[in-house]
Formats: structure tokens, C-alpha cells, sequence
């Protein structure tokens, strides 16, 4: 018997793909379909989406798997980053370009915004930490830079939802995705719309909260005639693409503790899985953030600004003309010898520089460090520093969870450098596993699975999991003394 086709929509800062999900009954084996650039572009002055070739690019890749897999095809879903959001119109068009949480508008409105609502209550009301890459002050800076498109709105949609309603016409916004706008109450479950009236924000663009697995509704006649799947049924993962790959973490452990997970790509997302969100003082001060989970669970993490560093070094090397693709920039880091100069993956200056590796170079000369020479140099310093500022994150989160973490999952593109994981290891001073570097994917088709009911429970799910994919073990290495003075050093930066 053929195995029934799940198709996973995933789309990240830098590209975006169409995978295929073949299910047996029992694992999941996972077939990339297509895969295609997701860019920004500056225009007027305002750093944008190109939402035209993203649905493009996505259906194009539905076409083919359409082609591949014809009426065994039964579900498609689809998760992306958090955060951005489009307006639609009265007739269901797109108002204007989305914006891109890089935008360099949206420090000032995050000052602005909490001059009006008070740290503590904001915290206290949505449990997210404090970005101005943050929905909430992308919204605030949208309603001050452009009211007009704002008026014209009739609804509200995050990015994956707006590709639900491409793919079906539904106009809701799924539940992990919502917690993160900063405008969503944890405790009721529900907009916060008396924050949003108190900062002059449209509330009655705001559609209704589904939770993940969730069936959207069959293809629209004309995406269905377009891509060839005539029998699918949209059905919403958790589109969050970090909800997903939690869902996606091969744990035995689920309902325990003693386990987090990282899930590392363009942003590296530390947490744990709780089973209520963690707010207070405590969760306050170390400044993390509570984003809905499926089946009653929350990730209680804080975002690291991630491999993002390295790309952007990746791309203006390469356009200086030193091209180097990043498993051959992880073997020669690796030649390197370790913790030399240490960077504060969070600081500012490396959000969105013009030039990522001169960023680099001058927070060491500001800190007294050697500047790194060369590509080698300049990677191991980011992932040294990566690893480091993991282990701190974690060791913070613990005192949250009341628990030591003895095993830390890594999952996502990041699983791969294995130069990375080990340092992890060493930082942290526990087990990493590593893998599957497609938990994202494998936790948007496995819960699509779910929502049509053939696996009853998270528990269920994590089994088939297990089952579908392969980790690789780390274990700290000798060295425990210089990472642990290391990790002195870039406290004291």
C-alpha cells in the first residue's frame, strides 16, 4: 500500500521549501519537493517582504510535489518565522508589502511603546521578552509611518495564516503564532485588546485563534487546479516554525523533566517545554518569553540571535570574494584554536550590519580582544560564542524550570555543524543530541497527521518521531576549565 502524503510548507528568513511527508502508518520518511529564496527588498526606505515571489516559490513547489504524488496528497500545512504579518483588504487583497522585522523603524516604537505601557505590565499580560523586532512595535511603527494602509485594512494575518488563506480563504490566525505577537494574554487566551486600544491600534482587524491541528478547509478551486492537488485538505501545524520543531524533537522524555532543546538556524531558540506559561519577577528580570506549544504545552525560551552571524559573514565574504560554503568554514574553524576572541551574540551591533565581519572585529577591538584574521578566525569566534551563550541562557532557564537540564536537544539546520554541537557540549557540561536537522518539517507533517486524527497525543507523536529519525550523541570534553573561563569572560563583556 502506498504511504499517504503530508506536505510541509516551511519557509525561514533566508528560503523557504515544499517537503513531502510519506507515511506509513508508523514513521515518517520526509522528500524535499522544491526549494526556493525568500528575500527582502528596501523600498521607500522601509525593509519589505517579497510576498509575490514567496507564493510563487511555494506554489510552484506544490505543483511538483502535485505531480510527484497526485491524490495520494491528503494535507498540506505551513510554518514560517514568527512575528510578521500582512493586511488584507475588504476583498481579501494585499495591502502594501510586509514589513520585515529588520527594519530599522522599529527600535524607536519599541522606546515609544514602552513609555506608554510599563515593562513590568507588559510582561505581566503577554509573557514575551523584550525585542523591537517584536510584532507589537512593528505594528506601533506601522501605525505611525503609514495610518492609511492601516485604516484600509479589514484583517490582520500572520505570515503562515496568509498562506493558509492563499492556500483555502480562511482568515484565522493559528495559536502558537499568535503568542509571540506580544499582544496575546497567556492566562485567557485571547488578544490583548485593551493594550492594543491603550497605543491607538486597530483592534477589529484581529480574526479568531485556532489552535494547531486544526482542519482549514479544502484548496481553493484555483490553487487546487494550479498545483494539480485536487484531494488535500489544509490543515494548520503548529505554524510557528519553533512550535513545530519542538514537535518534532525525538524525546522519550515528553511530560518529564530534565531535558531542552535548541533549536538552531538563522535564530537559535533555547527553551524547555512546560506545562504553564512562567511569569513573574524571576521570568522578568532574565528576560524570556512564553510562546504556546501544542496540546496544552509551553516553550519557555529566549531567542539567541544565532547562525544568522555566520551567514551574513558567509554572504560578505563571499561578496569581498572569498566564497566558502559553510561545512568547509566549520572544518577550517575547527583548526582554529578555540575561545581566542568572544562576541556577545545578542548585542545590537550585529542585528543587521552592513558589513558583519568589520561588526565583529571592531566589538573585539572595543572589548580588548584580538580581532579574528580570516574566515577560520571569524567563524570559530561566533561559534565559541554561540556555544557560550547558550550554556548562560540554560543555566538561566534552569532556575525557571526548578530542575538541572541533564540532556539538551539540538535540532534544525544548526544540528549539522558539528563543531557547534560538541562545543555546546563543552560549554554546557551535559549530553547533546543532535538531530534531525528537518524537526521543523518532520513536526508540521507529523502534527497535520494528528489533526486528522490517526495519532492521538504528543506522546504518540514524539514516538513516530523517534522512529522516523536518527540523533547524534556529544559528550563534554576534557577541556570543562576553559569553557567555564571562558564563559567568565563573556559574562564580563
Amino acid at each position: 500500500m502506498s504511504p499517504q502524503v503530508h506536505l510541509g510548507i516551511d519557509v525561514g528568513a533566508e528560503s523557504g521549501r515544499v517537503m513531502a511527508g510519506l507515511w506509513d502508518g508508523r514513521r515518517m520518511a520526509l522528500a524535499e519537493e522544491a526549494r526556493f529564496a525568500n528575500r527582502t527588498v528596501e523600498m521607500g526606505g522601509v525593509l519589505r517582504w517579497d510576498p509575490a515571489g514567496l507564493w510563487s516559490g511555494i506554489r510552484d513547489g506544490l505543483a511538483r510535489a502535485g505531480r510527484s504524488h497526485g491524490d495520494r496528497v491528503v494535507s498540506v500545512g505551513a510554518d514560517t518565522w514568527g512575528l510578521d504579518y500582512v493586511l488584507l483588504s475588504g476583498s481579501g487583497e494585499l495591502l502594501g508589502l510586509p514589513r520585515c522585522y529588520r527594519d530599522p523603524s522599529h527600535p524607536a516604537a519599541f522606546e515609544a511603546v514602552l513609555q506608554r505601557i510599563p515593562r513590568a505590565e507588559l510582561f505581566d499580560r503577554t509573557g514575551i521578552q523584550f525585542m523591537p523586532i517584536n510584532t507589537l512595535y512593528q505594528w506601533f511603527a506601522h501605525q505611525s509611518l503609514s495610518p492609511e494602509t492601516l485604516g484600509a485594512a479589514r484583517r490582520f494575518l500572520l505570515m503562515p495564516d496568509w498562506i493558509h488563506h492563499l492556500l483555502c480563504g480562511s482568515e484565522c490566525v493559528e495559536f502558537t503564532n499568535a503568542t509571540t505577537t506580544q499582544f496575546f494574554d497567556p492566562r485567557g487566551r485571547s488578544w490583548c485588546v485593551d493594550l492594543l486600544d491603550r497605543l491607538g491600534l486597530p483592534t477589529g482587524l484581529l480574526p479568531e485563534v485556532v489552535p494547531p491541528g486544526t482542519r482549514l478547509g479544502r484548496l481553493l478551486p484555483r490553487t487546487a487546479s494550479a498545483t494539480g492537488l485536487t484531494t488535500a485538505e489544509v490543515v494548520a501545524p503548529g505554524t510557528h516554525d519553533t512550535a513545530s520543531a519542538v514537535v518534532g524533537i525525538p524525546t522519550g522524555s515528553t511530560g518529564r523533566p530534565g531535558w531542552a532543546y535548541i533549536s538552531s538556524g538563522t535564530w537559535s531558540l533555547v527553551g524547555f517545554e512546560s506545562a504553564t506559561p512562567r511569569l513573574g519577577p524571576e521570568a522578568l528580570a532574565l528576560n524570556i518569553t512564553n510562546e504556546g506549544g501544542v496540546e496544552g504545552t509551553w516553550r519557555v525560551l529566549k531567542n539567541v540571535m544565532g547562525l544568522w552571524i555566520l551567514q551574513r559573514c558567509r554572504a560578505d565574504l563571499a561578496g569581498s570574494g572569498t566564497p566558502t560554503d559553510y561545512a568547509t568554514l566549520a572544518a577550517r574553524a575547527g583548526e582554529v584554536p578555540p575561545l581566542r576572541s568572544l562576541i556577545d551574540p545578542d548585542h545590537p551591533s550585529f542585528l543587521n550590519p552592513p558589513d558583519m565581519p568589520a561588526a565583529i572585529a571592531e566589538f573585539c577591538r572595543r572589548t580588548s580582544q584580538p580581532v579574528p584574521e580570516g574566515e577560520a578566525a571569524l567563524a570559530r569566534c561566533v561559534l565559541d560564542s554561540l556555544a557560550l551563550k547558550y550554556a548562560a541562557v540554560l543555566r538561566g532557564l534552569e532556575s525557571l524550570a526548578g530542575h538541572r537540564f541533564e540532556v539538551v536537544h539540538i535540532v534544525g539546520g544548526g544540528s549539522r555543524n558539528t563543531l557547534l554541537n560538541q562545543s555546546t557540549a563543552d560549554a554546557l557540561g551535559c549530553t547533546v543530541l543532535a538531530g534531525p536537522a528537518e524537526a521543523t518539517v518532520l513536526g508540521n507533517v507529523l502534527w497535520q497527521v494528528r489533526g486528522l486524527g490517526e495519532l492521538g497525543s504528543l506522546a504518540e507523536v514524539r514516538e513516530a518521531a523517534r522512529a522516523s529519525v536518527s540523533v547524534e550523541r556529544f559528550e563534554p570534553s576534557a577541556r570543562r576549565d576553559a569553557w567555564i573561563a571562558a564563559a567568565a569572560r563573556l559574562e564580563a563583556l
